[in-house]
């Protein structure tokens, strides 16, 4: 990743304000600091996951409760959680109706290896977001997406596999490639011990590039293309009028399949990008979302795909396939599923969500623009993000090439230490049904005094050297000459 220098932003001034919120946080979460420091003897850098290393803080925070839209944390402060465990817990923290019906299931039986009447209802329900006819459970959208690549390989007899430059589908071997300068098809930077070179079974193309993707396909030799309606994990990069109709049309003619991940982008609406834009995939994924919080996801067949692999399936070799996994569609995660699509994730808690994201990007839009940063705010429906660029991205590798790690860190740490989490990987933030206006408006006011710290805007900004009293802290902070507030914040 290249690390840009921001114009608008003097790195001295970034380098030493960064420092300042360094102290601060370590010096408000002295348990978070001591259990990290424990950790370090038995879990590896000090996490029980090696990517919690990438939090903006010296250490990560150490949760002690969570609910709806909110978390506390060791140390006793509470947060507004638009990162909402990257979109794990976009239902909120412990809904009350999955939590109930976890409950009921616990004392009923957790797994047994036989289906329950919560698994017909999950596919009919899926059925009717998503339109697709038949779902098959996993635990992961990266098993969903692993076991959607064989199946497309099986009734298609092609080998390779079609991703985006900068897509995001979990651990999938065959999508952690990026195409390097001279555009050929690589290892991401980071990707530990690949099996194999991707290049032996992907090709890269970029997004919004149906040139490119014609070219990809054109020797009949790829078995599936495998996207993201939406990139989301780079930076949200948006398809453009038509690109998505011609991936269809290009991938039909080409005998080719296509997988639509929704797991990110269900944020547009109930059923998705897929649901809202009427797209037409042969298989779709959906992970993270639809359980609540416990662990599970889908992947859902046209009829078509269906009718194939019953063709060229044996009864005697459905359980040595490499599809499938003992914890696959068991009990508890299906009816966490139930409760959470049935009764947390609904039609009307979408008719909250959307227009809290439109505020939240209106709100980011208003700041950038009055500062004059040359910065930019795109939405997905429930989820927004904004990029250190002017104008929209066209592909994951623009995006990219406009990172700022240092500025996106020390932004993420601003906002943390005023009692707002973003997510860490980039500059994201996502609606729950329990979000409110004002969690909304928080970010809004804590992002403008960020921006306003970085540049030096001038605008109605006061510096007391006393908190007033009326500001996060309650007055229990002393302000620095690098401590910016605006007024009534």
């Amino acid at each position: 990743m290249t690390e840009l220098a921001t114009p608008t932003v003097d790195r001295d001034r970034l380098t030493t304000l960064m420092e300042a919120e360094t102290a601060d946080f370590v010096a408000r979460h002295p348990r978070s600091a001591a259990l990290h420091q424990r950790a370090r003897g038995s879990l590896l850098d000090g996490v029980p996951m090696n990517w919690m290393v990438k939090w903006a803080g010296p250490f990560p925070l150490f949760v002690d409760e969570a609910s709806g839209a909110r978390f506390s944390c060791v140390d006793g402060h509470e947060y507004v959680d638009l990162c909402l465990g990257d979109t794990g817990a976009m239902a909120g923290h412990g809904a009350a109706p999955t939590i109930a019906a976890v409950e009921r299931q616990l004392r009923r039986g957790i797994t047994h290896m036989l289906p329950t009447e919560d698994a017909i209802w999950a596919g009919e329900e899926l059925g009717r977001r998503f339109g697709l006819p038949y779902w098959q459970f996993t635990l992961s959208a990266t098993d969903a997406n692993r076991f959607s690549l064989r199946i497309a390989r099986q009734i298609t007899g092609r080998s390779k596999v079609v991703v985006h430059d900068h897509c995001y589908h979990g651990s999938v071997d065959e999508a952690i490639a990026v195409l390097d300068e001279q555009g050929q098809v690589v290892p991401i930077t980071g990707n530990v011990g690949p099996q194999v070179h991707p290049r032996e079974t992907t090709r890269v193309v970029h997004f919004n590039d149906l040139d490119g993707l014609e070219r990809a396909l054109e020797d009949r030799d790829v078995a599936v293309v495998l996207i993201e309606p939406a990139l989301t994990n780079v930076g949200i990069v948006l398809p453009e009028p038509g690109y998505l109709d011609g991936v269809r049309e290009i991938t039909r003619r080409t005998g080719t399949l296509l997988i639509i991940d929704e797991t990110h982008t269900i944020c547009a609406g109930p059923g998705g990008m897929t649901g809202r834009d009427g797209l037409e995939p042969d298989i779709l994924v959906i992970g993270k979302t639809i359980g609540g919080g416990i662990p599970v996801a889908a992947y859902g067949l046209s009829e078509a795909v269906a009718a194939r692999i019953r063709e060229q399936s044996a009864l005697e070799d459905a359980d040595v396939g490499g599809i499938g996994g003992t914890l696959a569609g068991y009990a508890l995660s299906l009816a966490a599923v139930r409760a959470t699509l049935g009764e947390v994730l609904t039609d009307e808690a979408f008719e909250r969500m959307l227009p809290l994201g439109e505020r939240w990007a209106a709100g980011v839009d208003r700041v950038i623009r009055e500062r004059g940063v040359p910065w930019h705010v795109t939405r997905l429906g429930a989820r927004a993000e904004y990029h250190f660029m002017a104008t929209p991205p066209r592909n994951g590798a623009e995006q990219w090439a406009h990172s700022d790690p240092a500025l996106e860190r020390f932004l993420h740490l601003w906002a943390m230490n005023r009692g707002v989490l973003m997510t860490p990987f980039h500059n994201m933030a996502l609606m729950s049904p329990s979000t409110t206006e004002a969690d909304v408006d928080r970010h809004t006011e804590v992002f403008a005094q960020a921006v306003d710290a970085l540049v030096g805007w001038a605008g109605d900004q006061v510096t007391p050297d006393k908190c007033p009293g009326s500001c996060w802290c309650g007055g229990s902070r002393n302000w620095s000459s690098l401590d910016i507030m605006m007024p009534g914040a």
